[in-house]
């Protein structure tokens, strides 16, 4: 998808930048040609109009933009809480890993080290459309590590059970997360195509009011133009919840990493 590419490969900056010179510097082009090819469109009859169809576009635009942000909002706030899930029960098994013989300890530390290194590459992968089998892999290490371990102690045996538990919450995040991943990748085509046409209705309107003093008429479709650009770059960050600056981070996983470190 041409804005997973955009979000993943470009700064959130350049990227804001690009949209808005490609909107805005658009709409005024557009606008010189049509004040030049069409100078019949003035008189406070056709303003009258034109104010009419502005106000029903730019509520029409306000209220679906704003509803297509807060969804995809949610799906951020989701994957934030499933990463930071799969996080918490990574640095718990960190934490009670002590509590095993040695050997034990040992061998559980560098798998468990393992995967998590293979789930941040994983991570990079997955949101940009590919797959990374080895992170299947190295879960299934690691879940052989504990299985291969002789509690002998009341205490281990306690740890070993809730290590499991972290265990089977850590592979349920994963899958959670993997899932939304491949899954939430923005608003369909249909829904991106009622925001250009929003979009271009409400520049169109800017555009064809009458304004007798051009500067002023050139600098109002730029100010919309921006506006414009700026939701379009909102709605297109907000469409991968696992890229971007704007995205979930992998903090949660990195964080177990420095625990293991």
């Amino acid at each position: 998808m041409i804005s997973q590419w955009l979000v993943a490969n470009l700064s959130s900056w350049v990227l804001l930048l690009g949209i808005i010179v490609v909107v805005a510097g658009g709409a005024i082009l557009i606008q010189v040609f049509v004040r030049r090819s069409f100078p019949g469109l003035k008189g406070d009859e056709h303003n009258d109009v034109i104010k009419f169809a502005f106000g029903v576009v730019g509520f029409v635009f306000a209220f679906f933009l704003g509803f297509v942000v807060s969804a995809m909002w949610g799906q951020i706030g989701d994957a934030d809480g499933r990463a930071r899930t799969e996080g918490a029960a990574g640095v718990q098994l960190v934490r009670t890993v002590t509590v095993f013989d040695q050997p034990d300890e040992d061998r559980i530390r560098k798998a468990l080290l393992e995967y998590q290194q293979a789930a941040l590459v994983e991570w990079r992968e997955i949101a940009q459309g590919g797959s990374y089998p080895d992170a299947d892999e190295a879960f299934t290490r690691l879940y052989a590590a504990y299985e291969d371990v002789q509690a002998r102690t009341d205490a281990q045996k306690t740890i070993l059970s809730t290590s499991f538990g972290n265990l089977d919450s850590v592979g349920q995040a994963r899958t959670q997360r993997l899932a939304q991943a491949q899954t939430d990748d923005g608003p369909p085509w249909s829904l991106w195509a009622v925001i250009w046409l929003t979009s271009g209705l409400l520049l169109a309107c800017a555009i064809i009011y009458d304004v007798k003093k051009p500067a002023t008429h050139y600098t109002m479709v730029a100010i919309l133009g921006i506006l414009v650009a700026v939701n379009l770059f909102l709605v297109a960050e907000l469409s991968h919840p696992f890229i971007g600056e704007i995205g979930t981070t992998s903090e949660p996983l990195q964080q177990v990493i420095r625990q293991l470190s």
